[in-house]
């Protein structure tokens, strides 16, 4: 099956998974997978996270979105940039296809690859105001 629908984006502004949705008639299984900041890492307190991104961030998503998009119907992902809140999302990817096994099968893989791929950088701020940058999304 090969995407008419692929889109990859890396934004400042706030990502609502519901505006991402895919409605494709063909499609009978849509799996949407939301990243969102969590209040805690290796058992500190964590009060924000900052995400920045390599100019080339951009280029590397649609590539990734292309290659797992001709898996699919239809393929979102975005990946947000900035300071962002406990509770916020800050990857959202949303995948649709015939069938659940493979709609899963392919969010699966398409946030990992994104998550070992994508020039995207994380400063994480603790509670007790110490930080730290992490290498990965």
């Amino acid at each position: 099956m090969v995407s008419d629908a692929v889109t990859a984006m890396i934004t400042a502004g706030p990502l609502d998974p519901a505006a991402l949705e895919l409605p494709l008639a063909a499609s009978g299984a849509v799996v949407t997978f939301v990243g969102r900041v969590r209040d805690h890492d290796g058992g500190r307190q964590v009060t924000e996270l900052h995400y920045e991104a390599h100019p080339s961030a951009q280029q590397v998503l649609a590539e990734i979105a292309d290659k797992l998009g001709q898996e699919a119907l239809g393929l979102t992902v975005a990946h947000r940039v900035g300071t962002l809140a406990i509770g916020d999302a800050a990857l959202v990817a949303v995948v649709a296809t015939a069938h659940r096994a493979e709609a899963f099968d392919v969010c699966a893989r398409l946030v990992e690859e994104v998550k070992h791929r994508l020039p995207v950088w994380k400063r994480q701020v603790f509670a007790d105001g110490t930080e730290e940058w992490v290498n990965a999304c």
